[in-house]
């Protein structure tokens, strides 16, 4: 995991993020340099486990800590179904769990490919000539360097993500709402996998029998509505704050699920 404080080279000379590799084509540069990662937020009544949640709210988000990154690129949109087929059809590769046969249902190119592993996800990366994101990765392009607490801002609204639609949207219908690097949908429509094992932050006391090498990480929200047993008052509660950029969720890299998909990053 990139989380060390300590500046990295660039692979291109000079100090971190100094020189941008040659443009990637539906890709958005991510400057490189510091930022502040985590939260020293806590869940002081305890709101999480009265809902009903495995984890209390913030606990594994602990401490705030400064992470310098290189600077990289990261996919604009998430990638599509459209995307998927293309290195299905050049590899042989098997297809999605939302795919009937073998290519996706008409009319869905433009939906985000859902239902894949994360080593099908890797996979992918890799047959682009790209890969997962880091933890790191992903959170800066979410909150930029002013620690914001939502791509768009600190503020939440149902508006500005596919957050509790109950269906997929396209990629990018939410342009109007990007990170403040350009990216689309960093949270809602699908949750995304990044390359990392859910593992505690360093300095963190949190102590969770699920750290270690069994889960990977996934960032984002996504469309589902989901929560059937809590009240309207706190399922609001609770999406605005998985919405967060913050936000730490993590399966088993073997599964794969409706609303799970993938979005590439490239040094």
């Amino acid at each position: 995991m990139l989380l060390s404080a300590v500046i990295l080279p660039s692979l291109f000379g000079g100090p971190a993020g100094c020189q941008r590799p040659a443009a990637a084509p539906g890709m958005v540069w991510i400057p490189g340099g510091p930022f502040t990662m985590g939260t020293d937020e806590t869940d002081a009544e305890g709101r999480a486990l009265e809902f009903g949640l495995t984890k209390p709210w913030f606990e594994d988000e602990h401490p705030t800590h400064t992470v310098n990154l290189p600077g990289f690129y990261l996919d604009r949109n998430e990638v599509t179904n459209a995307d998927f087929a293309a290195y299905v059809a050049a590899t042989g590769a098997r297809v999605p769990g939302t795919w009937k046969a073998a290519t996706y249902p008409g009319g869905e190119s433009n939906m985000p490919v859902a239902s894949v592993n994360w080593y099908q996800a890797n996979d992918y990366c890799a047959w682009a000539k790209k890969r997962l994101p880091t933890e790191a990765e992903w959170e800066k392009a979410a909150r930029g360097t002013d620690g914001r607490l939502y791509p768009w801002g600190n503020d939440f609204s149902l508006d500005k993500a596919n957050l509790m639609s109950g269906s997929v949207q396209p990629v990018g219908l939410f342009a109007r709402e990007p990170s403040p690097y350009g990216v689309n949908d960093l949270v809602g429509n699908v949750w995304e996998w990044t390359a990392d094992w859910y593992l505690p932050y360093p300095g963190s006391t949190a102590a969770s029998k699920d750290f270690g090498q069994k889960f990977k990480v996934v960032r984002g929200k996504s469309w589902t509505k989901g929560f059937g047993h809590q009240e309207k008052a706190e399922v609001s509660q609770i999406i605005a704050h998985e919405a967060r950029g913050g936000f730490r969720l993590y399966f088993d890299p073997v599964f794969g699920f409706n609303d799970l998909g993938v979005r590439c990053a490239k040094s």
